[in-house]
């Protein structure tokens, strides 16, 4: 049984079970009564549901990996934004070489998608639930080189810090000083393939710029490709480059 049917389970039984039925006829309706805290628990329920509440408890415990550092989604490289951001690149990639793909040219997610950190120590599988909740599936976008202008002026206009992989962005003074894919400069007749996720790939978080490209579904989960790679990389050694370089950048919130 998958970890999130498990949880879907879980939270209906416990919405709808966990307490003993409350007999409405009897139910002064002039009064205000307390249901939280005076009615019993069931305990023939509590004990149906023991085996798979312990079977949850020890999957999400799961260790996957470890980490030295904390990794966070803070800053323009956070470290955690830029590793999710070249995991998604990965698994993009690797699924375009079994698929009859080119090869994948750069990644990018959004900082928001991100919703948690995890601190040093032990690297746990609720801990991949907890940075991804979300059902996003990896989207690779194909376009013209001349049409990733939109997504450098993305960049330029919001200055924002969502993760890239593969990219090189550097602006200043309201201009875009060096646009670079893979360190080489855009060529705008060349067929580029971007990893994304399906939420960014249809225009989420104002990335209007995807619109002109051709959306190729890959059916992979970010939230399992995630766990399938901490789960390959025992010691977690994140990215210390510089991919978004917005100088005299004006005072913006991270996501």
């Amino acid at each position: 049984m998958k970890i999130k049917f498990l949880f879907l389970s879980l939270a209906i039984l416990s919405v709808t079970s966990c307490r003993t039925p409350l007999n409405v006829s009897k139910v002064d309706t002039q009064k205000n009564i307390s249901i939280a805290q005076d009615l019993p628990e069931d305990q023939k329920f509590n004990a149906i549901i023991a085996p798979y509440k312990e079977e949850l408890e020890g999957k999400m415990n799961t260790k996957l990996s470890h980490t030295s550092v904390d990794l966070n989604k803070s800053g323009d490289n956070s470290n955690l934004g830029n590793l999710l951001a070249d995991y998604t690149f990965e698994g993009a990639a690797e699924w375009a070489k079994d698929n009859g793909i080119p090869s994948v040219d750069a990644a990018l997610i959004n900082v928001g998608g991100i919703r948690s950190s995890i601190g040093k120590g032990d690297i746990l599988t609720k801990h991949i639930y907890e940075i991804m909740p979300f059902e996003n599936e990896v989207i690779i976008v194909k376009m013209k080189g001349s049409d990733l202008s939109g997504l450098f002026q993305y960049y330029l206009k919001t200055q924002k810090n969502n993760p890239v992989s593969h990219l090189y962005i550097e602006t200043d003074n309201g201009m875009n000083v060096k646009e670079l894919v893979n360190g080489k400069l855009v060529e705008p007749n060349k067929d580029y393939y971007i990893a994304t996720s399906d939420y960014l790939a249809l225009g989420g978080d104002n990335m209007s710029f995807f619109a002109k490209g051709k959306m190729i579904p890959t059916g992979i989960k970010l939230r399992d490709l995630f766990l399938e790679k901490f789960r390959a990389n025992p010691e977690i050694v994140p990215p210390t480059d510089i991919r978004l370089n917005f100088k005299n950048k004006k005072n913006k919130t991270d996501g």
